[in-house]
C-alpha cells in the first residue's frame, strides 16, 4: 500500500482484494484475508486414514515423540546454553503430531499392540 496525498493506493499485482470490515467516521478499517499456501497439505495430512498396521508402525517410527533438536549445551558438566525445540517452527507440526497420535491409537485399538516402544 502506498500513501500519497492522504490517499491510499493499492497495488493489485501484490495485494488481493480486501474486505471492508468496519467504517468509523472517515477512517476505514480493512481485514486482509490470510494466504495459507500449506492449507491443502494440512488438509491432506488430516484426511489420511490409518487402516494398515505397517503404515501405522511406519508413521509412529518416522514422526518422533519429542523434538530431537532440543538440547542443553554442557561444558565441563555445566550448562552453558540451551537449544530450544525447533519443531514448533515447523508449520505442519500440529498435523504431524496428530497423525502420529492417530497411528498409535490404531495400533492400540485395532491391533491390540503395546505402543510403549514408540513413546
Amino acid at each position: 500500500m502506498l500513501k500519497t496525498l492522504n490517499q491510499r493506493i493499492f497495488l493489485p499485482a501484490f495485494v488481493s482484494p480486501l474486505e471492508e470490515k468496519n467504517q468509523t467516521g472517515s477512517k476505514k478499517q480493512f481485514a486482509r484475508p490470510k494466504l495459507d499456501l500449506l492449507q491443502p497439505l494440512r488438509q491432506w495430512l488430516d484426511k489420511i486414514e490409518i487402516q494398515n498396521r505397517k503404515l501405522a508402525k511406519l508413521i509412529a517410527k518416522l514422526i518422533p515423540a519429542q523434538c530431537p533438536f532440543e538440547r542443553d549445551l554442557m561444558l565441563f558438566g555445566r550448562k552453558i546454553g540451551h537449544i530450544p525445540p525447533m519443531c514448533k517452527l515447523n508449520p505442519l507440526y500440529n498435523e504431524l503430531v496428530y497423525l502420529r497420535f492417530r497411528a498409535l491409537c490404531y495400533l492400540v485399538d485395532q491391533c491390540g499392540e503395546d505402543i510403549q516402544s514408540y513413546c
